[in-house]
């Protein structure tokens, strides 16, 4: 079948889905399988001559490229990647799965099939495809334009940097490609570049991307694609993280403040487009810009499933449930195995951080996540809430039927039931929302506070802390957060820190959040280099890496684990070893060469 047949087929199988006022259009798409990232491009099937001649054909393929995000090998690795190593999350007790439990120990090993990334080479080898052959319809369509033609590629090189930013995370050092290859006779072979290339790379495209992407809003009121698509809300949110990222790496104030100054459109943005929409609304004052969700309601609007796409947030992807469930938060966070199997749960669970709150939550020696059970996120994010015993709590987060909060009056929160149909499963993944971009600022500007004395931007990050906490607490509580117990820098950023797991746990925040953390109290950090290519690696020890581990500190088992995470190349994951195999320019991170696990340096 060519590809114009082919999408002749899939307009025939278009599926509608109403969601937060909105109509959801879906392709419906099959995903191949990830093989080796140099094996799985498209093959002349789907790019061959006969196409690239209609507005229809470019429109396709990027639809094509966005649903390519939503594979379950790139929703997997966000929740790995992101979540599991550090920690918050912890494998299921009589689940068996010795890669996971590797992964636990820090025995991160090169045959691992979690550091693959050919998922996310897929979706950038898409966009590179769209972005090399949509000129050439511009000549043969009238109805394909040049601000149509500008406007998608926009959307494309902000995809392609989130991919890319993603990996710099994961990898640090990256082959980085804008070719596209289009049959199986083309095989990539490219040596990494440094962070600072990457990242660079990616700022530049996005900020080529801000000029043409469409506003947030744009797309009209309630519809999906204003969440779904990346807009220039998701672009400068985007933005302001890879500032946020790279400011850590290298100490750079410039950086942190360019870091504040896209959290602030992303704000100012979101402020206006609310109160176009909401100006009869008593929230919708002049002293409230950012208009969050009251607490008793929050947990609903943003999470529940039949729900998505808040007011709050700002990138999505959109999952239907048939066509592309979202397969892998139902087996990593609900449940995983056959329909019919039940005893069934989830692969990875709640740490027993959660489980109870803790008055030193914002404090180094801090063991729970929680200051207090007025806090309705503490009754919302798992299940089995304030059970002192419990070593491992089911996630609720994304994962509840109902959706509605929990009071505080509770001795225990709610048991998990498996009631949610296993199938269709039917659940947005939140890539960006405005809390998220608010406590981002307030990292930025801890960092650029003078010193200790240094109130008024101090104050500043504090006051963005307490807004998004204030929301989530009992309106009748008063034990609220007080300026006065934050008298330092260091109170001030760990009390950022603290507050993003509370509002962000499980969203494939944390492990960044303790990477950046561990990145500002480092020394001798060089993103102009590649890591295989620094002889002095080896020297490097970050002395608050300890913060990352605290997971592991039962048994005397986190000195252990410390020594093992003793230096920046320990923070990332091998180069999958298949890898290597295929392109000889690659080079391992030097943790691994010598050795098949990092646990046994």
């Amino acid at each position: 079948m060519n590809i114009k047949s082919f999408f002749k087929a899939v307009s025939s199988s278009l599926h509608w889905r109403g969601t937060g006022g909105g109509l959801l259009l879906f392709f419906s798409l099959g995903f191949t399988s990830c093989d080796d990232f140099l094996t799985i491009y498209p093959t002349d099937r789907t790019v061959g001559t006969d196409f690239w001649k209609t507005k229809e054909d470019v429109d396709g393929m990027v639809n094509g490229a966005y649903l390519s995000m939503l594979d379950y090998g790139v929703q997997e690795r966000v929740i790995v990647w992101g979540a599991f190593r550090s920690d918050e999350l912890v494998k299921l007790a009589d689940y068996s799965d010795a890669t996971l439990d590797n992964i636990n120990a820090v025995n991160l090993l090169p045959t691992n099939g979690y550091n693959s990334w050919a998922a996310f080479y897929k979706v950038i080898n898409n966009c590179n495809i769209v972005l090399k052959h949509a000129p050439e319809v511009i000549a043969v369509d009238p109805e394909f334009t040049e601000s149509d033609y500008q406007a998608v590629r926009a959307q494309m090189l902000a995809l392609r940097s989130l991919c890319y930013f993603y990996l710099v995370r994961a990898f640090r050092d990256v082959p980085y490609t804008t070719q596209s290859y289009e049959d199986d006779s083309q095989i990539l072979v490219i040596e990494q570049s440094s962070p600072e290339t990457v990242l660079q790379n990616c700022l530049n495209d996005l900020e080529e991307a801000e000029r043409y992407i469409m506003k947030s809003g744009a797309y009209g009121y309630g519809d999906w694609r204003n969440w779904g698509y990346m807009t220039r809300d998701a672009v400068n949110a985007l933005m302001a993280d890879i500032y946020l990222w790279r400011a850590a790496m290298t100490h750079s104030k410039s950086d942190y403040q360019q870091s504040i100054a896209y959290a602030d459109k992303v704000i100012d943005s979101k402020d206006a487009y609310y109160n176009l929409y909401h100006v009869d609304n008593v929230n919708a004052t002049a002293t409230d810009k950012y208009h969050l969700e009251d607490g008793t309601i929050a947990f609903y609007s943003i999470f529940y499933y039949n729900q998505g796409n808040s007011h709050e947030s700002i990138l999505e992807w959109q999952y239907n449930g048939k066509n592309n469930s979202n397969q892998a938060l139902e087996n990593y966070y609900y449940q995983s195995g056959k329909e019919d199997d039940y005893k069934r749960t989830s692969i990875l669970m709640a740490s027993q951080i959660f489980s109870t709150t803790d008055v030193n939550a914002n404090t180094v020696q801090g063991q729970k996540v929680y200051l207090s059970k007025n806090d309705y996120r503490f009754w919302n994010n798992v299940y089995e809430a304030n059970n002192e015993e419990a070593q491992q709590l089911s996630i609720r987060k994304m994962v509840d039927e109902t959706g509605f909060v929990l009071g505080t009056s509770n001795t225990v929160g709610l048991v998990k039931t498996n009631a949610r149909a296993f199938k269709e499963f039917r659940q947005n993944w939140i890539v960006y929302r405005l809390t998220d971009i608010m406590l981002m600022k307030a990292e930025a500007l801890v960092e650029m506070a003078a010193d200790d004395n240094d109130e008024v931007v101090l104050r500043q990050a504090f006051d963005l802390v307490q807004t998004v906490n204030k929301r989530s607490m009992d309106k009748n509580a008063k034990d609220t957060l007080l300026y006065e117990d934050y008298k330092t820098k260091a109170d001030m950023e760990l009390l950022v820190l603290a507050e993003r797991e509370r509002e962000l746990c499980f969203e494939g925040k944390r492990w960044f959040d303790l990477m950046r953390f561990s990145y500002r109290h480092m020394e001798g950090v060089d993103i102009r280099r590649k890591i295989a290519d620094q002889a002095a690696w080896a020297e490097l020890y970050p002395p608050m890496l300890r913060l990352i581990v605290r997971k592991y500190g039962e048994g005397g088992q986190g000195d252990a684990v410390s020594y093992k995470m003793k230096n920046e190349p320990y923070l990332y994951w091998p180069i999958q070893e298949s890898e290597l195999k295929v392109n000889n320019l690659l080079k391992q991170n030097p943790v691994y060469v010598q050795e098949k696990s990092a646990g046994k340096k």
